[in-house]
């Protein structure tokens, strides 16, 4: 059974799960589904056409599935899914997508984001990531699993992180960060790997090692990067990080890929 507060406007259309808690001035509106356990602490508007994932908790101020802030957008239908048992803090905003952006902005589970968090129209978010204060990302941004935004950072529209990596604070990521990445800087510049997520998931240094080894050959070794691409790609088959990393450079993105010394 949900337990709506008083003052909480919730549309007549809109979809409650088992537990699900709706606090004092919240706005739920059409086409909303709160999964079961959801709750929307105080102040939080979740504004139309959205999903929002069992358990995730939602601080006040925070607008879920507000307009795409796309010149284009006419009103058409258009939708925003977050992942089950995500953290929201206050002021964040996540958009829904656009009609030429495919319709929908996706968020996956487990994600924190603290506030003031920014998600742009049809961006897509893995699972585990978490955004500090005041992360943006901006339109069709893709954010693999794993990823840690530091605070105020920002990823331009279009741009990719791959999965495992992570941005500093105050970055502004113009350029695709590769998986396990560490990136920062005003415009970020590519830092080596993030031996700090790597050792918090268990890695060992021999493991850590081979891996630190692979990405030299890839972005400090002789010859172009073509042929060091193709040359790690066969020495270090047997490391999934590694094939990780090239099949998302060979996936080559809209935007141009972050490097280091750039």
């Amino acid at each position: 059974m949900s337990r709506i507060h008083p003052t909480a406007q919730v549309d007549g259309g809109a979809v409650l799960g088992d537990g699900v808690e709706i606090g004092p001035w919240c706005v739920v509106g059409p086409g909303v589904v709160l999964d079961a356990d959801v709750r929307l602490l105080s102040h939080v508007v979740v504004q139309q056409d959205t999903r929002v994932g069992a358990r995730t908790v939602i601080h006040p101020f925070s607008v879920i599935g507000g307009d795409p802030q796309h010149g284009g957008y006419k009103g058409e239908t258009v939708r925003l899914e977050v992942g089950e048992d995500c953290l929201v803090r206050e002021h964040s905003t996540f958009n829904r997508g656009t009609p030429v952006g495919g319709g929908l902005t996706r968020i996956g589970k487990a994600c924190m984001f603290m506030t003031g968090a920014h998600v742009g129209h049809d961006a897509i978010v893995g699972d585990n990531v978490t955004f500090a204060n005041h992360a943006t990302l901006g339109g069709h941004a893709e954010i693999g699993d794993r990823v840690f935004l530091g605070g105020l950072c920002a990823v331009h529209q279009f741009g990719r992180v791959g999965q495992g990596a992570i941005i500093g604070g105050l970055a502004a990521v113009t350029r695709d960060v590769i998986p396990y990445g560490s990136a920062w800087g005003n415009h970020a510049r590519l830092h080596g790997l993030n031996l700090i997520g790597l050792k918090r998931k268990g890695y060992d240094k021999a493991a850590v090692r081979r891996l630190l080894a692979a990405y030299r050959e890839l972005f400090e070794g002789g010859g172009t990067f073509a042929e060091r691409l193709d040359a790690v790609e066969t020495g270090y088959a047997d490391l999934p990080e590694i094939m990780e990393i090239t099949r998302f450079i060979r996936a080559a993105g809209k935007r141009p890929l972050c490097l280091p010394g750039e």
